[in-house]
């Protein structure tokens, strides 16, 4: 498949890695970029990041066959009742949203009122850094894109979604709306949360001075996420509040655990709680890596009730 035009409506990260992958993979012949500062359409267009840009809404979505959202979740509904008017008919409307259940159950309605079809997508990949300097054009390959159809969700519009995330390299999971957004609030908003938390409470100002100057390369790494946009984040846990609430509350009795452990002196609760941690992490990485296959007889997360928590 290979589109005459591809819309990308906001042309930061994940929306420059979008329009650099495209045009290198040649998947349209027009990459066409919104942006929402006038001054970012030469900046965008030198970069090489999409073929013509402009910050005029009407103009980028017409006459294009797909439309990618890459804007903050809190601006799409906005933005799509917005160009619904300039779409045309049978035009595809997709998004890189980190959360899905209120996305479609928003948008899919309205694009099927004006006669486009939505299917909901979410490319696992990303970087704290922000912008269209930023973007990569292997930002996706090999990493994992979620889609979210819907009974009412077009199969030609799936397919076609399909074909753009396999065509710049990412790996293709399909979940519910529901899976997606129950699963993402372990694996990438809890992070997020504990990374700033982290960040918040260590460098703090209430602590002296010679407290930065022992941050080295450990807190590095697992404060790096604490990076990312501000605005971004604030959508994202307040559109996932729901999931993310309640696995706040199991990692919170996680942590009381271990704190009970710890001032208990249990040297072999204490053990086994890092090495569980090293052995999960271990075999996460084997599966990212394809040298296993996932299975685990986890007694201990069964003994705890962890499952499905």
């Amino acid at each position: 498949m290979k589109l005459r035009k591809l819309t990308i409506v906001g042309v930061g990260l994940l929306g420059g890695s979008l329009g650099l992958a495209v045009r290198e993979r040649r998947l349209a012949d027009q990459v066409c970029g919104v942006v929402r500062r006038p001054e970012a359409i030469a900046e965008c267009e030198n970069l090489g990041v999409v073929d013509s840009a402009t910050s005029n809404l009407a103009l980028g979505v017409k006459d294009a066959e797909m439309v990618v959202l890459c804007s903050p979740l809190g601006e799409m509904e906005g933005l799509l009742r917005q160009m619904a008017p300039f779409l045309s008919p049978d035009a595809i409307v997709t998004d890189v949203g980190s959360v899905k259940g209120s996305v479609v159950q928003l948008l899919d309605p309205i694009a099927r009122s004006c006669g486009a079809r939505f299917v909901g997508s979410h490319p696992m990949a990303g970087s704290e850094k922000t912008g269209a300097r930023a973007a990569r054009g292997d930002l996706f390959q090999g990493a994992v894109c979620v889609l979210t159809p819907v009974l009412e969700t077009n199969p030609s519009a799936l397919s076609q979604v399909r074909q753009l995330w396999s065509g710049v390299g990412s790996r293709l999971v399909t979940l519910s709306p529901s899976q997606h957004d129950d699963l993402v609030s372990r694996s990438s908003h809890l992070p997020h949360v504990v990374a700033a938390a982290l960040a918040n409470y260590v460098l703090s100002p209430i602590h002296p001075p010679e407290q930065s100057l022992l941050c080295a390369s450990g807190f590095r790494d697992t404060t790096r996420i604490a990076g990312g946009a501000p605005r971004i984040w604030r959508d994202i846990s307040l559109a996932n509040r729901q999931h993310l609430s309640r696995v706040l509350g199991v990692y919170l009795e996680d942590l009381a655990e271990f704190r009970h452990a710890l001032d208990g002196g249990d040297a072999n609760e204490i053990e086994r709680f890092f090495d569980l941690a090293r052995q999960r992490r271990e075999l996460w990485g084997q599966i990212q890596s394809g040298k296993a296959n996932g299975s685990e007889d986890d007694r201990y997360a069964e003994e705890k009730g962890e499952i499905g928590a």
